[in-house]
This record gives C-alpha cells, sequence and structure tokens, in this order.
C-alpha cells in the first residue's frame, strides 16, 4: 500500500521539516507568534505552489472531493489577520504526473492532520489566546475522516508502477515545505 511506502520513504524529509519548523518548540509551550508566523508561511508557499498542480491533475477523481481539501484561502485568511506579506517569488519544481500529484496531496493532507494537533497545542500557549487557526482548523472534526478517505483513494488508486513517482512528488512538497 503506497501510503506505507510513503511513510516510511518520506520519513526522513518529515524528521527534516519538523526539525527545520521547531514543532518541538510547540509542545513545551516556548513556541512564538514568529515561529508560527514562519510556519505559516512555509505552508503557504507549499499549498500556493502544489494545490493548483494537484487540482489539474487529479480533477478526473470526484472522491477526493477537491473543492472541499482547498487551503488557500484558510491559509491566505490566517497570514492576512497576522499582517504578514508574503513575497510569492518562490522556486519550486514543477509536478509532472498524477502520481506526483498524489504525492504532493498525500504531504498536503498530512500536514493538515498535524496542523490539528498544533492549533489545539497553540491554543494552549497564551501567546495564541486571539489566534484564530482557519489554517491548521480547515476541516475541524472531519480532520480524521478525510485524512483516512485520502489514504484509502491513493492506496487504490496507485499502482505498483506508480509507486516511484508518487514518492517522488511527497519529496518535492517535503522539500518546499521545509
Amino acid at each position: 500500500m503506497i501510503s506505507l511506502i510513503l511513510k516510511e520513504k518520506t520519513k526522513q524529509e518529515h524528521d527534516k521539516t519538523e526539525e527545520s519548523l521547531q514543532s518541538k518548540k510547540i509542545f513545551d509551550r516556548s513556541y512564538t507568534l514568529e515561529d508560527y508566523k514562519n510556519l505559516l508561511i512555509h505552508n503557504y508557499f507549499l499549498i500556493s505552489k502544489y494545490e493548483p498542480q494537484v487540482n489539474k491533475f487529479l480533477h478526473k477523481y470526484p472522491e477526493l472531493k477537491l473543492d472541499v481539501r482547498r487551503k488557500i484561502i484558510a491559509i491566505t485568511t490566517d497570514l492576512h489577520n497576522l499582517k504578514v506579506d508574503i513575497n510569492n517569488d518562490f522556486i519550486a519544481n514543477n509536478l509532472d504526473n498524477e502520481a506526483e500529484a498524489f504525492g504532493a496531496l498525500y504531504v498536503m493532507e498530512g500536514s493538515t492532520l498535524g496542523g490539528n494537533v498544533i492549533a489545539k497545542q497553540l491554543r494552549k500557549n497564551p501567546e495564541f489566546e486571539n489566534i484564530e487557526f482557519n489554517y491548521f482548523g480547515v476541516y475541524g472534526e472531519n480532520t480524521g475522516p478525510y485524512w483516512r478517505e485520502f489514504k484509502s483513494i491513493i492506496d487504490e488508486k496507485i499502482t505498483q508502477e506508480q509507486y516511484n513517482d508518487c514518492v517522488a512528488g511527497a519529496k518535492k512538497a517535503y522539500q518546499l515545505l521545509a
């Protein structure tokens, strides 16, 4: 199953991303508003670059509910509320095919799953008491079910011949996120 292979083959990238975005500080409550803004900026780059490409490659799969999975408005709202200006002149590798798009979506959906935990932890930090978490709370109570649904779809749609491309797409997404 590709969802398990993705987890295994991108563990190093996942761990590097968590380290570069200082995820441990979220749990010890030393995470600052500036740290959070930086986290949002990195996620914005991921979403703004790959969400349109994922939609282009995967729109033919209505079961993915891509219209529900769109996050660009939620993240731009959070950035606007925090008065963060974005320089959109960044360079990222394009996705080359459907399997790479599935891999990138795996990272974006996994980020949403992790974002739910992030928002819950930051709400315990007094520095974040007046912060809205539109992006990290985008699915609300549907976060777990959407994740399981996505994993089921990717495991069904990605063939063994597409595994390498799918992993490559996930690695491209992690590279942009980190």
